[in-house]
């Protein structure tokens, strides 16, 4: 599908990996709605990026503020393209050090983030999407984000793993849903990426994990990222499926 013949929603569009998409959606004029927290700079990222660009503040596990992010997007134009890159990590495991069980509490924030609000901004967009009229074989594309650690999940990604493992499994079913409707679903699963929540590292903990990669021997760059989503978007044989970005890196227990 042509990326733009309407509009788009990016999630978690204030920095990383969907600051990076919504660059390259704006950059090639497509109306944009940014989504991310309200404590997010999405506000500032917005009159950055300039063009046709909105931020909506919305946490994504939340129906009637995604459903509000979805309804600017379809005043900018028809929604055709989603990027859901929204999401978050945390370290627990399943007893802790002391010998208790692991925080049920905890796992269960992790995958609402990160699996709870997949579906919710999936279901949000969809729908929006399947009320327009198809441009050519289509009616709209879904570019989802999950990660390597859903195969290789290290020691204490235990949520993490879980939620984005539960993205690679709604992938295929959720294309074979939208099929009636015209509408593609695809996820990128990425390795090693230089997004804010690395760069709190150390210097030598970030270059050792790009070291972990095969080839290239360092860690992705965002825009790396944001030219798979586009192309993804551009090829209407790609559904259903899940892509690893990761250099062919496969990561250890720890």
């Amino acid at each position: 599908m042509d990326v733009t013949a309407g509009s788009a929603v990016v999630t978690g569009g204030a920095s990383g990996l969907g600051l990076a998409t919504a660059r390259r959606l704006v950059g090639k004029g497509v109306p944009t709605v940014l989504v991310d927290l309200p404590t997010s700079a999405g506000a500032e990222v917005a009159a950055e990026l300039g063009g046709k660009t909105r931020f909506v503040a919305a946490d994504v596990t939340e129906p009637e503020p995604v459903a509000a992010a979805v309804a600017a997007a379809d005043e900018l134009a028809p929604l055709r393209t989603l990027v859901h890159c929204a999401g978050r990590g945390g370290a627990m495991r399943v007893v802790d050090k002391e010998g208790n069980p692991g925080s049920l509490e905890f796992y269960e924030s992790i995958v609402r983030i990160n699996l709870i609000g997949t579906f919710n901004v999936l279901s949000q967009a969809a729908a929006r999407m399947a009320a327009h009229d198809p441009v050519g074989e289509e009616r709209g594309v879904c570019v989802l984000t999950a990660s390597v650690a859903a195969w290789e999940g290290q020691i204490g990604q235990l949520p993490y793993a879980s939620a984005k493992a539960g993205i690679v499994g709604l992938t295929l079913v959720a294309a074979r849903d939208l099929a009636s409707r015209r509408i593609r679903v695809a996820t990128i699963a990425p390795g090693t990426f230089d997004t804010p929540i690395l760069a709190r590292l150390p210097q030598h903990v970030r270059d050792s994990l790009g070291e972990m990669v095969p080839h290239p021997r360092r860690l992705g760059q965002p825009d790396e990222f944001a030219r798979l989503a586009l192309a993804i978007v551009d090829n209407p044989m790609l559904n259903g499926e899940t892509i690893r970005l990761d250099g062919a890196i496969r990561m250890q227990p720890k």
